[in-house]
Order: structure tokens, then sequence, then C-alpha cells
């Protein structure tokens, strides 16, 4: 196992990495009018999938018809490409960094692999629902609130973080 400092070495310098995402944002901002976020392409991709499986039921429901139309297809979103974009390029940045090796499950040597999947599915799950109560992801509250001098944005960063230091403390046997 490689010691911290090798395996920091593999990574992006974080302050590099912070003003790059910063300039990101505001060159979205600029050229599309909104900022970064990856809901937008879930939502998306459900809209599409339930039209393709049930047309009518689609149709039907003021959720999904609100997003379906003859001229514009829901997967026809930038941010479903923006999406696409940060996997092709994490995928990449771990090519290059010699970071991608067969699947593996990280977890803590006191839980399974199994109670880690179950876990982190739960978690990705409850993200999810949060996101569509919260109408957006952290990304699009915390990134592009704050990056707008937002009061909504600052405070939905503090409230993320907060309860994620709250939640880290009941569930940090998961990891540690």
């Amino acid at each position: 196992m490689k010691n911290l400092e090798e395996r920091s070495e593999q990574y992006i310098n974080p302050y590099l990495g912070g003003v790059l995402l910063g300039l990101t944002v505001l060159l979205t901002v600029y050229i599309t009018g909104r900022g970064l976020g990856a809901t937008g392409a879930v939502k998306s991709t459900i809209v599409a999938a339930v039209d393709q499986v049930a047309p009518t039921y689609a149709e039907n429901q003021a959720y999904y018809s609100k997003f379906l139309s003859d001229d514009h297809h829901p997967m026809n979103n930038w941010l479903v490409f923006e999406t696409i974009g940060i996997f092709v390029g994490a995928f990449l940045s771990g090519l290059i960094a010699g970071r991608v090796k067969k699947f593996r499950i990280e977890h803590s040597p006191k839980i399974t692999p199994k109670t880690r999947l179950i876990f982190a599915t739960l978690g990705g799950v409850f993200f999810g629902i949060g996101s569509q109560f919260g109408r957006g992801c952290t990304s699009g509250a915390a990134l592009n609130g704050t990056a707008t001098m937002a009061t909504a944005g600052l405070l939905a960063m503090i409230f993320i973080f907060g309860s994620g230091y709250l939640f880290a403390y009941f569930f940090r046997k998961l990891w540690i």
C-alpha cells in the first residue's frame, strides 16, 4: 500500500483544482446562463426511460409531460453531455495517473464488501431523493449558489456540510 505522500502525487494540487473548478463554474454561468449540476441529467434520463417504456403514461403525467415534446428529446440536454463528460474525464484522469485497476470495493476492515455496497446504495438513493426535495444536487446548490453570492446557496452549503459532519459521527464505522 502506498503511503499518503506517494498517493497525493497522483492527484492534482487541491488549490489548483479549486481554482479550476471555480473558473469552470464562472465559464458555465457566462456561456449558459446557469451553473453546473448533474441532477438535470438524471431527470432527463428517467423521463426518457419512462417515455420509452410507457409513453402513454409519460404523456399523461404532469411531471413527465412538461419535459416531452415532438421537437425536443429529453436526452438532448447539455446537462446530459456534461455528466457524460464528467464520467469520461474521471476515467481518463484515473487512466493517465495509473489509478485505473480492476474493479474493487473499498471498505473498512470492520465491515464486509456487501455491507459497504448496501450502505453506498442507500446513501445514493437518499441523496437522489434529497436532491429532488432541494430542487438540485449539492453542486448546483453549494457551488453555483455561493458563486453567485446567493444567500440560499451559502445556507445550502452550510447545511450540506453540517449535516454531513453530524451523520458522519453515526456512520463512521462504515469507513474507519
